[in-house]
């Protein structure tokens, strides 16, 4: 096979500047208030051509996912009937990210399928077309379609592009304990309390005035997370954070010494943690 026949999309890692949780929704989702920004890198997918839809699963938390009961293998099928009779797609993910993370991981992995075959089948919709018509698949695969800054409100699908440069570039270190944590548990232990609005202003003092309110609900399960920021607030960063319902966190550096020194001490501190170090889109 030539490599000129292989087609790849990222599936760029998504990180939660600020996620505030508003109120429990009758239909089991919840009303939230979100700074979604991604990095440079992630998972990757790619496409040859096939006579039916299939799916192949590498890398390093490869072994972990299912390649018949996958977000890649629903995003492909949700594209299908767009594209030409007959059109088949042998796809295959290369899994760097690890699993029910907090940083996108199948959201991201769904929106890249999408990215992916709306071009390798010349389906060629537009990026808000693509967009509603992820939003079944997840919440968050909306925002991971664009992969842009964005504020996110509703249950993350009504977004607002975020013009404000300032963090563009940033250094960033990930770190997460390898504890999979589930989504639904976090939500569904979220004490209820609305603890007031994002605030609006400029991107660094939004973030810096904001807060995760699933990071307490995350520590109660995974109590690694507590040690993780601890050591993450003492470092020279702008702001650290964990990510959507954890378990990474993360911290923003000015420098790439200073994210390099950071990946330095966490792994010397937490021997085995997955780390991983790139900068914002």
């Amino acid at each position: 096979m030539l490599l000129d026949d292989i087609h790849t999309e990222t599936a760029f890692a998504k990180i939660n500047l600020a996620l505030h949780v508003r109120a429990r929704l009758p239909n089991g989702y919840h009303e939230l208030e979100t700074i979604f920004a991604f990095l440079q890198s992630g998972d990757t997918l790619m496409v040859t051509a096939s006579d039916e839809i299939s799916l192949e699963i590498f890398g390093l938390f490869g072994e972990e996912l299912s390649n018949t009961n996958n977000l890649v293998l629903d995003a492909a099928q949700l594209m299908r009937p767009l594209a030409k009779t007959g059109c088949g797609a042998a796809l295959s993910l290369q899994k760097y990210l690890p699993i029910a993370s907090g940083i996108g991981g199948g959201s991201a992995d769904a929106a890249a399928t999408m990215r992916l075959l709306n071009r390798f089948w010349g389906i060629n919709l537009p990026e808000a077309s693509l967009m509603e018509l992820a939003a079944p698949l997840g919440a968050d695969v909306p925002a991971c379609i664009s992969s842009k800054t964005c504020r996110a409100t509703g249950i993350g699908h009504d977004m607002e592009p975020i013009e404000d440069d300032s963090l563009d570039g940033s250094w960033v270190v990930l770190v997460n304990p390898l504890v999979q944590i589930s989504t639904a548990q976090v939500f569904g232990a979220w004490d209820g309390v609305d603890r007031g609005a994002l605030a609006n202003g400029p991107l660094k003092k939004t973030i810096l005035s904001g807060r995760n309110d699933l990071q307490d609900v995350a520590i109660s399960f995974a109590p690694e997370i507590a040690e993780i920021l601890e050591l993450l607030e003492e470092s020279d960063a702008l702001f650290s954070r964990m990510s959507g319902s954890g378990a990474t966190c993360f911290a923003l550096f000015n420098s790439k010494l200073a994210a390099q020194n950071m990946i330095q001490e966490l792994r010397a501190n937490f021997p085995g943690f997955w780390t991983m170090m790139d900068t914002l889109k």
